[in-house]
């Protein structure tokens, strides 16, 4: 069998360091730290005070006031994103065949804040109980891909995928997977999620996950360095057009990159803990390598998982180390976390993102708030500290992986 291949025509994005795809690019290269004190809620009684939020978004740009009271922030976020990647592609969605485009979409929570306010309300309620009728359909997290696909008529493949930081990573990976077997001509696909709420925060607090440097949040997403105390929450949307690479080229479609291959592994080790020994991390990325049949000395950049938290930033270079030998030392490696923030079922989307604009551009963006060497990671790895860093990249490799153990690993490269 010979699979189709697999495009990218369209992107969109919504992040905390910029509202667009071209403000999120020179939000990375500028290194923005898209960290501040929490405007959403009063965050004085929690341990961390400070997420990465997004900066004046106003969903009303986008839509209808009645359409936007009726969605969580989440499903929101992707509408935006996703008008902005269909726009990009330079799809004319009325002479599509609908029937054969899909929405596949990765949030690993859904709608908590819509899930927080509604059991604040009943437990204020007394004797009588009352809830949104929205409350179901704002809360779940397919109601994205649903909404896509209402918006524009898409009638092909609709689906969710759930595995907490590794969900929209798998979104990808299922669409790839769709298109090459002929189900689908084009997906849309990415990820979104709007955690910054009291209840993520007291949660993410509750589990020490978190970064709780208050007096200095700007730096406080800093992967790989010693003084690093844990993640910092972040929200937004990705979206990419992925489309199969004969109908792109029949319509003129512009292509960014080739998504080339998608690798799944388990840590099968710990809820919350990475693999001690990278195990599951290492098994991802060769898993990703063979899908796309490349070497490891092919791969020029890699966006880690890097979420700044003492155990996975060590478990991961470790396993790039043992996956990529030598040729570790040649790539290129960063975090865009350090600006973003920890986006969770958004990051695979979001960070894919940046890999492709390298590709396209030829620029890595850097890792930044780098201060103190960490001893228990490898100082021979050049992770991009500081400021970008210039090369031509023609594969870039993208992990993300999740509370439970999940792990996906995405694979662009440019196209032929």
């Amino acid at each position: 069998m010979n699979p189709r291949r697999v495009v990218v025509t369209g992107l969109g994005a919504l992040t905390p360091i910029g509202n667009t795809l071209s403000t999120y690019w020179e939000g990375l290269l500028s290194g923005t730290s898209g960290a501040a004190p929490i405007t959403y809620f009063d965050a004085s009684r929690f341990k961390t005070q400070f997420a990465c939020e997004l900066k004046n978004f106003d969903p009303l740009e986008t839509l209808d006031r009645k359409e936007a009271r009726k969605y969580d922030r989440f499903a929101q976020y992707a509408l935006v994103s996703t008008a902005e990647a269909i726009a990009d592609s330079g799809l004319d969605v009325e002479r599509l065949d609908k029937d054969r485009v899909g929405v596949i979409w990765g949030a690993g929570i859904g709608g908590l804040e819509t899930f927080q306010n509604e059991v604040l309300n009943f437990a204020a309620g007394g004797e009588n109980p009352r809830f949104n009728p929205f409350f179901i359909p704002k809360m779940i997290a397919d109601i994205a891909p649903g909404l896509i696909s209402i918006k524009y008529g898409f009638r092909g493949p609709n689906f969710a995928t759930v595995s907490a930081c590794a969900s929209s990573s798998n979104a990808m990976i299922d669409a790839l997977n769709y298109i090459r077997l002929g189900y689908a001509d084009i997906i849309v696909s990415g990820g979104s999620e709007a955690a910054v709420t009291k209840a993520g925060i007291g949660g993410f607090n509750a589990m020490h996950a978190l970064s709780t440097r208050n007096d200095d949040p700007a730096t406080a997403s800093r992967p790989f360095d010693k003084e690093r105390d844990g993640f910092v929450l972040g929200e937004g949307s990705g979206t990419l057009i992925l489309e199969e690479y004969e109908h792109a080229k029949a319509r003129g479609a512009t292509i960014y990159a080739e998504l080339a291959g998608g690798g799944l592994s388990a840590d099968a080790y710990h809820m919350t803990a990475p693999h001690p020994e990278g195990l599951g991390a290492r098994k991802v990325m060769e898993n990703c390598l063979r899908d796309a049949q490349l070497q490891a000395t092919d791969v020029d950049i890699i966006n880690m998982h890097g979420t700044s938290t003492p155990l996975g930033d060590v478990a991961e270079s470790n396993a790039i180390v043992s996956v990529f030998g030598e040729h570790a030392y040649a790539m290129n490696i960063n975090s865009t976390k350090s600006m973003t923030g920890h986006l969770l079922g958004a990051a695979g989307a979001v960070e894919a993102i940046a890999s492709i604009l390298a590709i396209k551009h030829g620029i890595v963006p850097p890792t930044i708030n780098h201060k103190t060497v960490d001893e228990n990671i490898d100082p021979k790895i050049n992770f991009t500290f500081g400021k970008p860093q210039k090369r031509e990249v023609n594969v870039a490799l993208s992990n993300t992986f999740g509370f439970g153990g999940h792990n996906a690993c995405v694979l662009f490269k440019k196209i032929e």
